[in-house]
């Protein structure tokens, strides 16, 4: 799936040096954005180098988690700019690349197409009909890390963000928004919001 030497190299790093208590951001989550930003670029006729850049920083989007939770975007830029000038990009790809991965700090405000798509795909899930078996374990994750207590207190967050949260490409709207408002229905039903 992966054929660049770029994108092997932070996979395999996420793979072996993540903490095993990174039930969500860990290479499952990673591939799933990889894959939800190039179904997204399809749809949105994204193509050429563009396409490449925004990959990329699918694959980086996360890789701060190898160091620290807070500002995790921060330290997933500056992997990905040490990483991808050793690999020959240009200070001005290295530079586009970052901008990707940094509109994925919530709350997200994109200001391109590939800042939209990137969004899009990085929270593609809370529309999909995964989303309780994913949104698991990011419970699991935030327990474990010491960021949420119980599952009420899980359900409150989730419906609250929900609520807040918004697709931004025409092709996520179409195609995620109606299972979202569906999911945060049932959320909502769980909580004490």
């Amino acid at each position: 799936m992966i054929d660049s030497s770029e994108g092997k190299y932070i996979l395999q790093r996420l793979e072996k040096e993540l903490p095993a208590h990174f039930y969500y951001h860990n290479v499952d989550h990673t591939l799933d954005v990889y894959k939800c930003t190039a179904a997204i670029a399809g749809q949105e006729n994204v193509t050429g180098k563009n396409l490449d850049l925004l990959l990329i920083a699918a694959l980086y989007h996360d890789s701060g988690y190898l160091l620290q939770i807070a500002d995790h975007e921060t330290v997933s830029s500056n992997i990905a700019r040490q990483a991808l000038t050793q690999f020959g990009y240009s200070p001005n790809e290295v530079d586009a690349v970052c901008n990707i991965i940094m509109a994925t700090r919530v709350p997200q405000t994109p200001t391109s197409l590939l800042e939209e798509i990137i969004c899009d795909a990085d929270l593609d899930y809370l529309g999909r009909d995964d989303f309780f078996t994913i949104g698991q374990k990011l419970f699991e994750e935030l327990k474990a890390t010491g960021q949420l207590n119980d599952a009420d207190e899980w359900n409150n967050k989730q419906a609250t963000f929900l609520q807040q949260h918004r697709y931004f490409t025409k092709t996520s709207v179409n195609n995620r928004q109606a299972n979202q408002e569906r999911n945060l229905n049932q959320i909502i039903q769980k909580s004490t919001v």
